[in-house]
């Protein structure tokens, strides 16, 4: 959906005293991702003409974090209703649809934005539409009233409510469209005389009646509405996105042999008949390719991974990770910034880091790239069809060249030319009857050191 008559306001000035955070709350993640970020990615395909985050004073990290939305400082806090007065000015002379939504609100989707857009737009239209969920416990959460046509009456914060209201289980989201024509005239008008003696935004439908125009209420998706207000809030929304995230995954043709203990990040993207086994993580950045078995026990982050590669059990991809189709990469295998060709296999317990490799190499238990010397890191250069034994050491900066064979147990310091053996290591010397000789004299010098009395 694209609309040049469409703006949005995103209420994200609270301090999120309840989280008990120096982070600003809508910068807490979810999915690897802040919460206000996921407002901003559900709006995106909407296309806004524009966006104005309202913040509070000395919230750089928000605005920095919302970048290029506009941000709108709410000098105090007054109420929701002063915080979208706020934007006033962000959107001067925009005339069209305003959406106006909650930066610590982060599972809307686009879909139900869409909705709420359509519906305010119906006929005959709507000054105001607000989000509504059905909840069996709606808690502290506003009443929707309807009036004896079905359209909104009015909204009714918890602390004000009447016994009869209270029962009412349609609640108020906080999110809404609203016609730019109506919005700010209709929130200059709105008093402070309730049980906060703040300026409610939910006023507004109360406001839009006073003036003979049509509220309308959208039911949406209880799940996508709540807010997060605690950490308890924040885990059982990282709950709710992690299964979107895997539904969403598994939808797109990938298996998850045991969905709930795989864990995505909001960017993760993986093509189909991928299979992911138990336990695995992703953090940001991880693109993967079709016909690809990650088994138990990964860390992915900043990865990109080919067709029909193999990693892991327990192998960690770290960012700049770039594995081409067909590499394996095996248990307890760290890769790192770090670039390998069609069919490398490091199956075992090695560390490759800031390094490339050539394609068909096989890197052998217990090698690692000594990319760091204490002070500066350096790159590892290996050609194609190079083999490098168990328990090799790389020291770079080094280079091994195409079909180089690197003997097992070296400490490789030198540049090897391509098609070359190299053996760093010490001279192995053989000494017969040598260790039953070491024997008899520790023994002997044992029984020396012994107090008299014990022999």
């Amino acid at each position: 959906m694209s609309s040049p008559s469409l703006a949005a306001i995103i209420l994200a000035a609270g301090k999120g005293t309840r989280m008990r955070s120096n982070l600003p709350k809508v910068l807490h993640p979810i999915a690897q991702r802040p919460m206000i970020g996921h407002v901003l990615t559900a709006l995106e395909p909407l296309a806004p003409e524009r966006i104005a985050v309202v913040v509070a004073p000395g919230m750089e990290e928000v605005a920095a974090a919302v970048r290029p939305a506009t941000t709108a400082v709410q000098s105090e806090a007054l109420g929701t209703a002063h915080a979208v007065l706020a934007a006033r000015h962000a959107l001067a002379g925009f005339a069209g649809d305003v959406l106006v939504l909650y930066g610590d609100v982060p599972l809307v989707t686009t879909a139900t934005l869409e909705a709420l857009v359509a519906e305010r737009r119906r006929a005959p239209e709507a000054a105001v539409v607000v989000l509504g969920m059905r909840l069996a416990e709606p808690g502290a959460y506003g009443r929707l009233v309807a009036a004896p046509d079905g359209t909104l009456a009015k909204i009714v914060e918890a602390a004000d409510c009447t016994p009869a209201e209270r029962a009412i289980t349609l609640c108020n989201s906080g999110l809404m469209a609203a016609d730019a024509r109506h919005l700010f005239a209709l929130l200059e008008g709105i008093g402070r005389e309730n049980a906060k003696g703040e300026y409610y935004l939910t006023d507004i439908v109360a406001a839009a009646r006073r003036h003979d125009l049509l509220c309308r209420v959208l039911e949406a998706p209880a799940e996508e509405l709540k807010g997060v207000n605690s950490r308890a809030d924040l885990a059982e929304a990282e709950a709710a996105m992690q299964r979107r995230l895997r539904r969403a995954a598994m939808a797109a043709g990938v298996s998850l042999l045991a969905p709930e203990t795989v864990f995505f990040s909001a960017d993760t993207r993986i093509g189909s008949d991928s299979t992911i086994g138990p336990f695995v993580v992703f953090g940001l950045g991880v693109t993967i390719g079709e016909g690809v078995q990650i088994p138990a026990f990964c860390h992915i982050a900043g990865a990109t991974i080919g067709d029909r590669a193999i990693i892991g059990p327990f192998a960690r991809l770290r960012p700049g990770a770039e594995l081409a189709p067909e590499v394996h990469i095996g248990n307890f295998v760290e890769v790192k910034n770090a670039r390998l060709a069609r069919g490398v296999k490091a199956n075992h317990l090695a560390y490759l880091g800031d390094s490339t490799v050539g394609s068909n190499t096989n890197v052998g238990a217990g090698t690692i790239t000594c990319n760091y010397d204490g002070i500066e890191k350096f790159r590892t250069e290996i050609g194609e069809n190079v083999f490098i034994g168990t328990n090799s050491s790389l020291v770079a900066p080094v280079s091994i060249g195409a079909g180089a064979f690197i003997a097992a147990g070296s400490v490789i310091t030198e540049d090897v030319p391509a098609d070359a053996m190299a053996i760093g290591r010490g001279r192995q010397v053989v000494k017969p009857g040598g260790a039953a000789l070491w024997r008899a004299r520790r023994g002997n010098a044992a029984l020396a050191k012994e107090p008299r009395g014990k022999r």
